[in-house]
């Protein structure tokens, strides 16, 4: 009988813990820091788990390589992973956008079908762990806690996590532990995290959702584009179309720009012209309402004032020249980029233990036999919507199978 550690209770430890006990030949211990297994993953979706969606694809990762998912996505794909869950009892909807949820709407179905499951299975859980230390002697692992207590295996899976969400568990336990064994590193940065912009033109909308297309811009060069919800506050900007722009700005450099198109439905002709029949038809409105009907009456103003035209003005006194101004503020809507919030607001970091050690295959080591790392301690982070837990999943379910010596690549 061969026993497998996994350090980290998370969304891929947890996978990998129940796919090494598919072999009932194998001792399983999953070691987890916290006080309770899958604590980050009851906060994923607001509460809500988005654990996958339905348009995974390479398109959604990112990474020095990220062909690197693959194998793992291939054989351990969405629709696998939603008849994985489906055996453990899990239900689950898929919304028009592709995003993928409990039946429940709550993470905690979620934490409850895997906790539920390792306990049938077998798979012993020991929280309040932290390995401190992780060495090889004479063909075995040994694991030393910050507390003194030690543990032995055969099969090694590193599947700390990263950085991102310190409150909820972040570390950089798995970095280190992988960086002892001869691994390397990238760069870390915050990812899928709200943006710090100029807040002169943010602060005053605090609070107000709306559908925006988003540029990131540096000079002539166009960074990223993105499109969906975003919500101003006294920083700058959050929502699902900001996090899909937040990887991009973490890597950029000074004098960026993020550039919202107010009204996406609308180019600058049609705006104009919805403007000037808003003129004609209501010509005694004040300014203030000129956009009555289009955006939310924050927005509103603050474009208004941003244009220097007095809310107090009647429309029949606004210029074309002053409705072109306002559509061109709709249409381009810039903000200077301050930078991003830090890894204890991120849902992800991008960057990691580089794949290039890694065989995709199986998630084992090219360096150290026996051992193994899936999830987010690896150079692999993907998409707002679901993308990231996928990776999970399909990763940690590879390395446990691969460690149990169920798929090729183990002793």
């Amino acid at each position: 009988m061969h026993t497998i550690a996994i350090i980290g209770g998370g969304a891929s430890g947890m996978a990998a813990a129940l796919s090494a006990r598919d072999s009932l030949d194998n001792r399983v211990i999953l070691l987890e820091r916290q006080s309770r297994v899958g604590r980050k993953l009851l906060a994923t979706g607001n509460g809500r788990c988005n654990l996958s969606n339905a348009n995974a694809g390479p398109f959604a990762y990112h990474g020095n390589d990220p062909g690197f998912i693959g194998p793992a996505m291939t054989r351990f794909g969405v629709t696998d992973t939603l008849a994985w869950f489906a055996a453990l009892g899990l239900r689950t909807r898929t919304e028009p956008n592709g995003r993928i949820y409990p039946l429940s709407d709550a993470a905690g179905s979620v934490v409850d079908v895997l906790r539920l499951a390792m306990d049938a299975r077998g798979v012993e859980t020991v929280c309040g762990f932290t390995a401190a230390e992780a060495r090889r002697e004479d063909g075995r692992f040994i694991l030393s806690s910050s507390l003194g207590d030690a543990v032995e295996c055969d099969k090694l899976i590193v599947a700390c996590g990263g950085m991102a969400g310190g409150r909820l568990g972040g570390t950089k336990d798995g970095y280190a532990i992988l960086r002892g064994f001869g691994h390397n590193r990238t760069a870390l940065r915050p990812s899928l995290v709200q943006l710090k912009t100029d807040p002169a033109w943010t602060r005053s909308m605090k609070g107000v959702r709306t559908q925006a297309f988003l540029t990131l811009e540096q000079g002539d060069t166009v960074l990223a584009r993105a499109e969906g919800e975003v919500q101003f506050t006294d920083y700058g900007l959050t929502g699902p179309g900001v996090y899909d722009l937040s990887r991009a700005a973490s890597f950029a450099g000074e004098d960026s720009t993020v550039v919202l198109r107010l009204l996406p439905e609308l180019n600058k002709v049609d705006i104009i012209q919805y403007l000037s029949d808003k003129r004609a038809n209501f010509p005694n409105y004040q300014a203030e309402y000129l956009l009555s009907g289009a955006l939310h009456n924050s927005i509103a103003r603050t474009v208004l004032r941003r244009a220097e035209i007095p809310l107090e003005a009647r429309l029949w006194a606004l210029s074309d020249a002053a409705l072109e101004q306002i559509a061109s503020l709709l249409c381009r809507y810039v903000l200077p980029l301050l930078g991003t919030l830090g890894f204890d607001d991120a849902q992800v970091t991008a960057g990691g233990i580089e794949t290039a050690g890694f065989d995709p295959e199986t998630m084992e080591s090219r360096i150290v036999p026996g051992l193994y790392a899936c999830g987010e301690v690896l150079d692999i982070d993907g998409d707002c919507g679901g993308y990231n837990l996928q990776w999970a999943w399909s990763s940690g379910r590879l390395a446990g199978l691969a460690a149990a010596g169920l798929i090729g690549g183990a002793e």
